[in-house]
Order: structure tokens, then sequence, then C-alpha cells
């Protein structure tokens, strides 16, 4: 689902690829503020919204703080996971059902892990209860963890670990939820005990690799019409307007 980012989440995979993280940074910022401001032209980010698009702008203001880790802006990235835990928490509060509002808590502690923050641990077990708290008879999990804002949760852990996993899927559905979704409530929270277990190290991985992967869009491996300049593969990722090498998310060239 298209959100207002004013362009400028094309122009954060565009650093991305250029190995500019602290831009990249400033890109996904912006990219940020324009999507909380209006996520769509017919959203108020303050109004009830069952599919929760004002979750990009989160997922933004997350992205950003893991650039500007990545980049050694250690001070720019732990003031934008306090923006994001503050905006997290202020969303929570006004425009999430109880489901949502756990995975706003879900966020607070991304926000904790990916920044370097304290209790990283108790901010997870905070989201897994809320999770187990919110749930009752009508819950379909399935369907709730397939709406914008639960994606846009799950997005920055999984650019994490494509990082260092040579460009592949590295976290899969199965990894992030439970395996019964009759029991809907340990089905979510499992999304907050995953993390808890991964975000940090994988956090810790990209900053000391001093790499941070694009997100992965359409991909297509050994192509006959592309090949990469830096890395001679031949596999391809078309995210935003970018069209990158699958492998080490640089500009590839058509052949």
């Amino acid at each position: 689902m298209h959100t207002n980012d004013g362009g400028q989440y094309a122009d954060a995979v565009a650093a991305l690829a250029d190995r500019a993280y602290e831009r990249a940074g400033d890109h996904y910022s912006r990219a940020a503020w324009s999507v909380l401001a209006q996520p769509r032209d017919d959203r108020d980010p303050f109004a009830a919204d069952d599919r929760g698009a004002v979750g990009d702008g989160v997922r933004h203001l997350l992205t950003a703080t893991l650039a500007y880790r990545v980049a050694g802006q250690d001070r720019r990235a732990s003031r934008r996971a306090v923006e994001g835990i503050a905006v997290a928490n202020d969303l929570a509060d006004t425009m999430g059902t109880p489901l949502q509002a756990a995975c706003f808590d879900e966020f607070v502690a991304d926000f904790r892990a990916a920044a370097g923050l304290d209790d990283v641990a108790a901010a997870y077990a905070t989201a897994a209860d809320s999770y187990r708290d919110a749930v009752d008879d009508s819950t379909q999990p399935q369907a709730v963890a397939t709406t914008p804002l639960f994606e846009a949760a799950a997005a920055p852990i999984k650019q994490l670990a494509r990082t260092l996993d040579n460009g592949e899927i590295a976290i899969e559905w199965g990894d992030l939820h439970g395996a019964d979704p009759a029991a809907p409530g340990d089905f979510l929270a499992h999304r907050a005990e995953f993390k808890q277990q991964r975000f940090e190290s994988l956090v810790d991985g990209c900053v000391t690799e001093g790499f941070l992967a694009a997100p992965r869009g359409t991909t297509e491996y050994a192509t006959d019409h592309h090949r990469c300049p830096h890395c001679d593969s031949r596999d391809v990722n078309w995210i935003a307007e970018s069209v990158l090498c699958l492998r080490c998310s640089r500009p590839t060239e058509a052949r």
C-alpha cells in the first residue's frame, strides 16, 4: 500500500545503494515525517484505521535509526529512537485498537534495540504481554499480521537479516509468528519474543560490517540482462526506483 512519503523513501534506498548511510537516515527521517503528517490522502494519522497505514511512518523512523547506527552516528540514532518511541506510544493511545497498540509496543522495543538503549528485554516482554491481553475469541491473527501496520513492524528486522545473509530472505513468516493460529495471543506474542532473541545481535552484526542492505523488492536470479560491476552477480533486486544487485545492494548495470 502506497503512503505519502514525498519520494523520500526512494531517495533513502538510493542512498543505501551508495552506502551513504547518514544520508539514508536523513531521507528515511523525512519519509517518516511525511507519512506521519498524512499517511494517505484519505487518512488522518490520529483517526481509527483498521489497516494502520501510519505504521509506514514509524517503520521509516526505525530504519532511520538503523541507518544512523551503521553510519556511526550513534547520537543521531538515539535521538531518532527516542522520537520513534514517543510517536509509537502516542499512536497507541490515540488511533490504535488493543492489538494495534500491542504492535506499537513491539515498535517501542525495536527502537530500543536499534539504538542500543536500555530495557530492551523488558520492552519486548511488555509487547508480548500486550498481545496476549489484546486478543479475544474473534481474533484472526493471520489476518491481523498481514495488515500494513504489522507488516511495517516486521520489515526492519527482515532488512537487517538479509544484510547478513547475502541478500536472501533470512527471516520467514514462520520465524516471526507462533506455530498455532488457534492460540492467537501466543501466535502474535511470538513476534516480540523472536525479536528479543535476534534484533540486537542483527543490529550489532550490521554495525560491525558497516553495511545495511536495501529492503528486498521484486527479485530475479541469474539474469541475462544485468550484471553487478561490484561483485559480478547477475541477481537483481528492483526496489523503490532503484535497480540493485540482490547480493551487495549496489546499483547493477544492464548488459
